[in-house]
This record gives C-alpha cells, sequence and structure tokens, in this order.
C-alpha cells in the first residue's frame, strides 16, 4: 500500500474521540440508563458542533472535504480535542480535499551540509536532526554517543520508533520510562500520517511496525496524536549510566520536515556531570562506528 487510507483514518479518529466523552462531561443528560453506544451518539456530536446529524454522518464516514474552518473549530470543541487532535483533525480535512492538488512533498532523507555544521558546533549537548518519519538524519559526536545504542541495528537512517517498537528489551534497558516512549512515538507517527498520508516511507515503516508489533498495533489503534516539542526524557546510557535531560524540538523554517533536538540538563547536576562524562569517554575513542 502506497498511501493511507484516508477516509478510515478520518472514520477511527472521529468515533474513538465521539467514544471517551461521557454525556455528563459534555454537559447533556443521559436518557434511560441503557445506551448502545460508548461516550456520545453521532446525533449529540452533532447538536454540540452546531451541525445537522446528516452532515455529522457524512464527516464521521470519513468526508471531510468542504468542511469550512468555523464547522472544524466547533467539531473539535464538541470532541473537546486538544491542540494536536485539533491540528491532526485540520490536517485530515485538508488532504481529505487535496486530492486533486498538488501533494506534499515527503520529508526530506538527508540534510544539507552546512546543518551537520551547525551540530557539530554544539559542543556541550547532544544535537540531532530527525524527519517526521523518526529517521535520524544527522548527529553530532556527543548525540551519537548517547543514543549509541540504537546503531547495534545495522539498518541506516537509524529509527528511534523502530528501535522502541521492534528492539524492545534493548529499548526497555535504555529507555527509563518505556511505556510513555512507546506512547508518544506511535502518537507522534500518527500526527504525521495525517499531515502526509502519501509518503511511501512513511506508510512501509506504519506497516513494519504493525506486522512485527502488536504493541504497535494497539498503540496505533488508538488514534492518539501527541506534539512533542520539549520535556524531560530520562535515559540509562550503557557507560556513564542514568541521565535526568530536558529536551526541545525546534522545526528547521530552511528545511520543512526537519527537526533541531537538543538534550540540555542544569548546571552541577548529576546529568550534567554524565554529560561531561560522556564527552570525555567521546574523546577516548579513537573512532565512532560510521553510519
Amino acid at each position: 500500500m502506497g498511501t493511507m487510507d484516508l477516509r478510515s483514518e478520518i472514520r477511527e479518529f472521529l468515533s474513538s474521540r465521539r467514544a471517551r466523552i461521557t454525556p455528563a462531561e459534555a454537559g447533556l443528560p443521559a436518557y434511560g440508563g441503557n445506551r448502545r453506544v460508548k461516550g456520545l451518539r453521532r446525533e449529540e456530536v452533532a447538536m454540540l458542533a452546531g451541525v445537522s446529524v446528516d452532515y455529522y454522518v457524512r464527516m464521521e464516514r470519513g468526508s471531510l472535504a468542504g468542511a469550512s474552518e468555523s464547522v472544524l473549530d466547533a467539531l473539535a470543541s464538541a470532541l473537546r480535542l486538544d491542540e494536536a487532535e485539533r491540528d491532526h483533525l485540520f490536517a485530515l480535512a485538508r488532504e481529505s480535499g487535496a486530492r486533486s492538488r498538488r501533494r506534499r512533498r515527503s520529508a526530506p532523507a538527508t540534510v544539507r551540509p552546512v546543518l551537520q555544521q551547525v551540530l557539530d558546533a554544539i559542543t556541550e549537548a547532544p544535537a540531532w536532526i530527525r524527519n517526521g518519519r523518526h529517521d535520524v538524519l544527522a548527529m553530532n559526536r556527543l548525540a551519537r554517543a548517547l543514543y549509541s545504542p540504537l546503531f547495534a541495528d545495522p539498518r541506516r537512517p537509524v529509527n528511534t520508533t523502530r528501535f522502541v517498537y521492534l528492539d524492545p528489551e534493548a529499548a526497555k534497558e535504555f529507555f527509563v520510562d518505556y511505556d510513555q516512549i512507546a506512547r508518544d512515538a506511535a502518537a507522534m507517527l500518527h500526527l504525521e500520517a495525517g499531515r502526509n498520508p502519501h509518503d511511501h516511507s512513511l506508510v512501509e515503516l506504519v506497516g513494519e511496525l504493525s506486522t512485527r508489533s502488536e504493541l504497535f498495533r494497539q498503540r496505533w489503534a488508538s488514534q492518539d496524536v501527541r506534539f512533542h516539542r520539549s520535556g524531560r526524557k530520562r535515559l540509562r546510557h550503557p557507560v556513564v549510566g542514568q541521565l535526568d535531560l530536558d529536551f526541545e524540538t525546534l522545526e528547521l523554517p530552511s528545511e520543512p520536515g526537519l527537526y533541531l533536538n537538543i538534550y540540555t540538563a542544569p548546571a552541577d547536576t548529576p546529568t550534567a556531570d554524565g554529560l561531561k562524562l560522556l564527552a570525555s569517554w567521546v574523546a577516548s575513542q579513537e573512532r565512532l562506528p560510521a553510519e
């Protein structure tokens, strides 16, 4: 399959968001004690969004083409979507109406040499560049050392989500909060699939993960989507031990679809000392494995 089934994506996303909201949570009376559906009924969503029942039914069946921004906003409010879910809804709507227009260019698979220069200039923090498929396209020396367990897989480029789901024993040893990492990885990939369902490499990756990992199939079926812009990541490095790192993810305006990740730690903390130790270990190596 070379593209995502957009109608199925829309249908499953809307029905899953509807199913998680009870009438009480939506401020609606729950008539009768024996409701056949989990969560809100379609007619209740339609009422909350201010559209006809027939129109909402068509949308939930996978037809968002032609839906106005105001309708999408009302639907997002009715379903209590967060920022990432709202972004996903609008992306699905754009793609639903874009069949006859030029499709979005796939995320780059390489980086310009100047971007590697930028990474190499960052000497005290692990920094790396990825695309929306989570392919690691470029790293500085400290990031390569930090993520050394991922390079046990000979496939290139290294893909963090493939590592999480297809090498779970190593991933559980490396990521202290493995369950959260796995949820986030699938949710981020789902968000990218909504933005670019025609990315053949992305479709192939999702197919591979779905075929080989039951956990990924469960996470993907949840229809969860999530941004991954900043936060804390706890890693258990085989050389320097546990590192509790703060991360920031920055989009690169000059390279749409690419993201710069930087890991840091507050000064005078065990993790800051661990990064210094990691830098010393890097310097002691004659040559790290070449990608």
